[in-house]
Formats: C-alpha cells, structure tokens, sequence
C-alpha cells in the first residue's frame, strides 16, 4: 500500500493500475488544492472519515452518466412541470456540502467522509472556480441540492441530498441541461448505485473511463464561477424517459 506524505509534491499519485480490487490507491498525504486537482486529473478521488488517513480511489469499474443520456422518470417530469422549484448555481456552496454531510435515513450517522477538513478544501476549489453547487429552492428554502468539481469537459460530481421529493433529482437535471449547453462530455459518478443507474448512469471500464477522461479534459469547459437560475419549467426537454 502506497503511503502518502502531507506536502510531498512528486511523485502526486502512484499508477491507477496499482490499486486494489476495491480500488484504493493510496492512503495519507492532504487535500491541498494541488493534490485534488492531481487526483482528479488522474481519475482519483478522496474518501476521508474521522480519524483516519485520507483514501485515495480509483475504482474499476467506474460510474459515468453521459449527459445526452440522462433518464427522467414520468414523476420528475411531472415535478419540473408544476414549477414550484427554481435551480441556482454557486449561491450557497458552504450550505450544500453541509447539508450533503448531514444525516440521513440511510446513512444516520451522516456523510462522515465530507469532515469539516473536506468542507474547507472544497470550498478553496470553490472560491478558484472549479468546485460548484447546483442548489434546489421551494419559495426561500433550500430543499436539495449536489456539488462536484468541473475540469474541462468533465464534471466530476461528490454528493447529492433532498429535503423534499426529487429535489436533488432536479439539480441534476438542470447540471445537466447547462453541462450539455457548455459542451461538457461527461459527468463522473464514481460508485455504481441503484439510485444513479435509475438516472441513465452506466458502469465503464477504468481503461475507458481514463481514456474519455484524457480527451475530455481538454475540452474548454466553463471556468469561473457559475452564477445560473434556473426555472423548473425549462427544463421538461431535458433527458429521455426510462
């Protein structure tokens, strides 16, 4: 197992191909703004509990939803249809990974791997414009929401939640009708899971994934900050029905 010290600058990473059947990689180093950038430029991602080193994983296979082929139920198409919630993006990044960190009924100890450590170097990312949230609101509350990091034309997405029914459902739907505008080619999910299979995410091979990841991080993307609103009503065209 590769060992990682905090600070050290090379080697970043070991070869993904070295990783476990699991997929982990490597254990230690930090979540400096250099480090993470690496990572995901590589096809790596943290996972970090309460004391304990840093996880760095690359798993095979890997979970992507391409965004021309993103899945909207009969129920959500409904819900975009009424219009009783309205998408922003980067208005609260702080508010939505806390929320993300929040318990819940599955997880009822909370997202434990987003620890105040992840809170504060995502919202370094954040404030250099490559960390983004896309946030759900009924009338002035927010009910739900997702973040991730966009390099390129990727967006490699970290945590969702819902306080209402399909509210983070929503706020993939309007990432991905503005991802699909800006010429984004790929939207990394990480983990395979029922809940992102039911949304048009399929499982690729390591291999492919770094492949597509190669290509698409030389696209142009959309850096910077993004400040969008967006009303439900716009996005009915968006994505096919399973």
């Amino acid at each position: 197992m590769i060992i990682l010290r905090p600070g050290a600058r090379a080697p970043i990473f070991p070869p993904v191909e070295s990783a476990t059947p699991e997929g982990l990689l490597a254990v230690g180093g930090d979540l400096s703004s250099e480090r993470l950038l690496a990572a995901y430029q590589h096809g790596i991602f943290p996972w970090y509990n309460p004391e304990q080193p840093i996880l760095w994983l690359s798993p095979d296979p890997r979970a992507v939803l391409y965004p021309e082929k993103l899945k909207i139920a009969r129920s959500l198409r409904k819900t975009l249809k009424r219009g009783q919630l309205r998408v922003t993006f980067d208005s609260c990044f702080r508010e939505v990974m806390l929320a993300c960190a929040a318990p819940r009924e599955q997880f009822p100890g909370g997202g434990t791997w987003i620890t105040n450590a992840m809170v504060e170097a995502y919202m370094r990312l954040h404030a250099m414009g490559y960390a983004h949230s896309i946030e759900t609101w009924h009338e002035d509350r927010l009910v739900g929401g997702l973040y991730g990091v966009a390099l390129g034309g990727v967006f490699f997405g970290e945590s969702m939640f819902a306080r209402e029914t399909d509210a983070s459902k929503v706020a993939l739907v309007a990432l991905v009708s503005k991802l699909r505008e800006w010429g984004f080619v790929l939207i990394d999910c990480q983990i395979p899971s029922a809940h992102l299979t039911s949304l048009g995410a399929e499982e690729i091979s390591r291999r492919t994934f770094l492949t597509e990841l190669e290509r698409a991080l030389k696209l142009s993307g959309q850096p910077g900050r993004w400040p969008v609103q967006i009303a439900t009503q716009d996005l009915t065209d968006t994505g096919s029905q399973p």
